[in-house]
């Protein structure tokens, strides 16, 4: 769940369109001492809040200009209580963003680079209001589900001090297995199940990072393994028309779906047009049985599957049913 500075900058990673502004980045170890430790006292502030649910001092925190997005950051911070729970939270890396010198609100990408040269991030923030931010990574270290939060923060001038301006949490790992597991696993799946390999390394992407504005060089190279590895990809075949019986599904789309801290794929299809409960859940359930006849491997690769019914351009979330559940 991504929300805040513009539901935590939604452009697709890898995909943000261009930016023709000035901006800068410093990562954490070109920062000033005074740099490193005003954000580590925000941010400790700030997770210590989301970790003890102290929603009270959470919105305290909350940049002025963000406030119309409480409710999805309240939402996230909800969400992460069970993900870092029984855990430790510290940070991984930090990103001090400065676009002050904009001149307008504007699609900004910052190219950071550390002390040596040896890595280099790419951030993507569509519409980005001039200021200046940081963006904090940290993980939930012994916490079961290997939780993972993201932070923008953006500098109040009015009020000098660093506040909350979007939050992000997501889990690090689904039943023990993180992101490396599941990218061997694409590897190993690549030949023999494409279909099943090309949505494993999108779970291995979505376990990495706890943002999909950051690009990273590991990223990247998983990304373009992915690309390399599969001909064709599942989405260049999309949509798809599946057998069943005497009539025929068409599947608009297939992807990850983590809404339930599961590895569920999410299936969109061209609904009949029915409408009540009884007869959608069962139309879904003809479709999710279809597809995995079409593609049986992911029965044993992924938790779950959800159904979207599409009709007359509206996507209407039907129902989440694990494997063993489907016909």
């Amino acid at each position: 769940m991504r929300f805040g500075l513009k539901a935590m900058a939604a452009a697709a990673l890898l995909l943000a369109p261009a930016a023709c502004v000035a901006a800068t980045c410093t990562m954490q170890d070109e920062m000033t001492t005074p740099e490193r430790d005003a954000l580590a006292a925000a941010g400790s502030q700030l997770t210590q809040a989301i970790a003890g649910q102290n929603l009270a001092g959470l919105k305290a925190g909350l940049y002025p200009p963000e406030a119309s997005a409480w409710d999805g950051i309240q939402a996230a911070a909800q969400r992460a209580a069970s993900l870092v729970a029984g855990g430790r939270v510290l940070f991984r890396g930090a990103f001090l963003l400065d676009a002050s010198s904009q001149a307008s609100t504007a699609d900004t990408e910052f190219f950071c680079t550390n002390g040596n040269g040896s890595m280099n991030v790419t951030i993507s923030m569509p519409n980005l209001p001039p200021g200046k931010y940081a963006v904090l990574l940290a993980d939930a270290l012994g916490a079961p589900q290997q939780g993972q939060l993201g932070l923008i923060l953006a500098w109040n001038s009015a009020n000098p001090a660093w506040q909350l301006a979007g939050l992000s949490a997501r889990p690090g790992a689904f039943a023990g297995h993180d992101g490396d597991w599941y990218w061997k696993r694409a590897r190993d799946l690549a030949k023999a199940d494409p279909w099943s390999a090309w949505y494993s390394y999108d779970v291995a992407a979505y376990l990495l990072l706890p943002v999909d504005f950051l690009s990273s060089p590991n990223l990247e190279k998983l990304r373009q393994e992915q690309q390399q590895q599969i001909t064709p990809t599942p989405p260049s075949v999309l949509p798809l028309s599946i057998p069943d019986g005497d009539r025929s599904w068409k599947i608009d789309s297939v992807g990850l779906d983590a809404s339930l801290d599961q590895p569920d794929l999410g299936v969109a299809y061209d609904s009949t047009g029915v409408t009540d409960p009884a007869a959608l859940r069962t139309e879904a359930t003809a479709v999710m049985s279809a597809f995995l006849r079409a593609q049986p491997g992911i029965r044993a690769n992924f938790h779950g599957l959800w159904a979207y019914a599409v009709r007359n351009g509206q996507r209407t979330p039907v129902m989440e049913l694990p494997m063993d559940k489907i016909p």
